[in-house]
């Protein structure tokens, strides 16, 4: 989206700090890093985008409108066929290879008709490649508030269930539970202390999603919080903090 994400993001995968780095290929900064992120121990896989206009002629819908048009089954297939593979076709011009996974812009992949067509679309092209998917399924016990669990539960309500069984039946990997959701609203200390509260959470196969960048965009709108998470996650203090934990940053690929 920027190169100042695209620079917090390179920096952390340095760091070892992250496993898997999700790729919005439209966007104006991808091609400058590509082979600065191909030499770094991390998934790299497509975050297919349907919200977020970077071209003219691009689709794109406001994520309300998307959620109703899926539900609803006003989306023509076609133009959802074409949307992924266009992205898949890019993701591989860009790293000359398939995406290690593939995940969701505002987790649009798991909607109604998207996520059909993105599962068959996977069964045609990568009929030998074993890929994972973002699952959104929540983990039940997490000291996290009331609040920020409404909204994971509500961001799982609108596919998890039926993904990971579509996915299932497909025979592709999916981690185990999706944690980092939060209202983009937090103090480098608060930010950490919900890290504590999902590392406390964690279990084997869970994926903690994040949005760092290292600088900003002024029309950004959660470009102040994306520094706070970078901050936190760029801390010396992170490795003791997972050691603490008990916990291991891997790659899903390499588990699954």
């Amino acid at each position: 989206m920027s190169a100042g994400i695209d620079e917090g993001i390179l920096e952390l995968a340095r760091l070892g700090r992250l496993s898997a780095v999700s790729c919005l290929v439209q966007g104006p900064t991808l091609s400058e890093h590509v082979s600065s992120l191909a030499l770094l121990p991390v998934d790299i896989g497509l975050h297919l985008n349907f919200t977020e206009a970077f071209a003219r002629g691009q689709i794109c819908f406001s994520l309300p409108r998307l959620i109703s048009a899926c539900y609803l089954r006003q989306l023509p297939r076609f133009l959802v066929t074409a949307t992924i593979d266009c992205q898949l076709d890019a993701f591989e011009t860009h790293f000359g290879c398939p995406p290690d996974f593939i995940d969701g812009h505002q987790h649009v992949h798991q909607l109604p008709l998207i996520r059909e067509q993105l599962l068959e679309r996977i069964a045609r092209r990568y009929p030998t490649h074993a890929l994972w998917l973002r699952s959104t399924q929540t983990a039940r016990h997490l000291t996290v508030d009331r609040g920020k669990r409404l909204k994971a539960r509500i961001i799982a309500c609108l596919g998890a269930r039926t993904m990971r069984r579509l996915a299932d039946a497909q025979g592709l990997p999916m981690n185990r539970h999706l944690l980092g959701v939060y209202g983009f609203s937090a103090s480098p200390e608060e930010y950490r202390q919900l890290l504590m509260s999902w590392f406390v959470g964690a279990a084997d196969g869970d994926l903690l999603m994040c949005h760092p960048a290292s600088a900003i965009e002024a029309a950004d709108p959660i470009g102040q919080q994306r520094m706070r998470e970078h901050s936190v996650l760029a801390d010396s203090r992170f490795p003791a903090w997972i050691e603490q934990h008990r916990l291991t940053i891997s790659r899903l690929s390499r588990a699954a």
